[in-house]
């Protein structure tokens, strides 16, 4: 992830809608991927600041209505269409409940974590796409909230009443009390997790997906060697012995965490979300300067470990100096390098081919 500038000369960050020096009305350009200032023009159209741009642009409608968005979308002709969805909110097919209050607030959280993950899946050039672009399988969210009935909030809700965060057939969905700060520590702290956030949640769903995508029916013989069999147990026994017995003592030897112990398809999600870990904070190092950091693009899996576990060190004690959690509380012993490896090696085979089609 970068810094961006104003044309104040201000710094602007990844959420920016407005620089905060000079008031500008900033957004993402897609053509040139940078938050940019926005000059207006007229009719809603305004022209990407970034002088080696220029492209003519508009807000995306949940920038524009919902206030939820900072990206914008590129004008073909000269009026744009009002209700334009970006990049990112195109790819929603549920969102919560506005006329809940507190829900849209909930709904800008989970965006931004959304933003940073497609960033992230961009920059690492892994396909994605929605069923109108005819991708298969498409990638879709959901955004809800559990069903609380009427006042009757004594009474335990069903199944049926429950939002479970998750993934099936290129949906994810989220719960979004996740979005709450005060819900999210709470259940961290219940499930005795390192860490607990909404990126986090994005990461892992999206390695679900991916082992759907780029796994199953390709590669699996090859992820049953790494993972183990996906097939034996069956998914809901293995969840019932987890959530039942708990993992082994020594899952630290084998596994990034406890929760990848429950299933081979847990395993590598949370496999996949530690690689999304390590790509974008090495990336981000990289941009702001934090000394020589290896290019994630081009470098063997081996240089970024050994540069995650250098910048991981300081980040630690630099977390603890303010009383803060592990900024890196996951230890990459052998084991979870080599199940790395093979996610790091399906992540390059989908850059190379896309450099190749380019």
């Amino acid at each position: 992830m970068n810094t961006f500038y104003c044309i104040c000369g201000n710094t602007l960050f990844f959420e920016n809608s407005q620089c905060l020096s000079c008031g500008q009305k900033v957004g993402w350009c897609t053509a040139c991927r940078r938050i940019t200032a926005l000059l207006h023009e007229s009719n809603g159209v305004y022209r990407c600041g970034n002088p080696d741009c220029g492209t003519a642009i508009a807000k995306c409608y949940n920038y524009a209505v919902e206030g939820v968005c900072n990206r914008c979308v590129v004008v073909n002709g000269t009026a744009p269409d009002p209700a334009a969805l970006c990049d990112c909110c195109v790819y929603n097919d549920t969102v919560p409940d506005l006329s809940v209050e507190g829900n849209r607030e909930k709904w800008g959280r989970l965006e931004a974590a959304k933003r940073r993950l497609f960033f992230t899946l961009d920059h690492l050039g892994l396909p994605h796409g929605t069923e109108a672009s005819g991708f298969d399988p498409p990638l879709a969210f959901d955004f809800k909230a559990d069903r609380i009935p009427g006042n009757e909030f004594w009474r335990t809700m069903g199944k049926e009443e429950r939002v479970y965060t998750g993934h099936a057939n290129g949906k994810i969905t989220i719960n979004i009390r996740e979005a709450d700060s005060a819900e999210r520590e709470s259940i961290r702290v219940d499930l005795n997790e390192a860490h607990r956030t909404l990126i986090g949640h994005f990461r892992h769903e999206i390695g679900h997906y991916y082992w759907d995508l780029l796994v199953k029916g390709k590669r699996e013989a090859d992820s049953v060697r790494v993972f183990g069999d996906h097939e034996n147990p069956a998914y809901a026994e293995a969840l019932d012995r987890h959530y039942s017995e708990g993992p082994p003592a020594d899952w630290q030897q084998n596994f990034i965490s406890a929760y990848a112990t429950m299933h081979p398809w847990e395993d590598f999600a949370e496999t996949f979300a530690a690689y999304l870990d390590l790509t974008s904070v090495l990336d981000t190092a990289n941009n702001v300067g934090f000394g020589p950091v290896p290019d994630v693009l081009t470098a063997d899996l081996d240089e970024l470990v050994a540069a995650k576990r250098r910048i991981g060190v300081a980040m630690n004690e630099m977390n603890r100096t303010m009383g803060l959690l592990d900024f890196f509380p996951k230890m990459l012993v052998p084991p979870v390098v080599e199940k790395m490896r093979f996610v790091h090696e399906l992540v390059r085979g989908c850059s190379v081919a896309a450099v190749q089609v380019a």
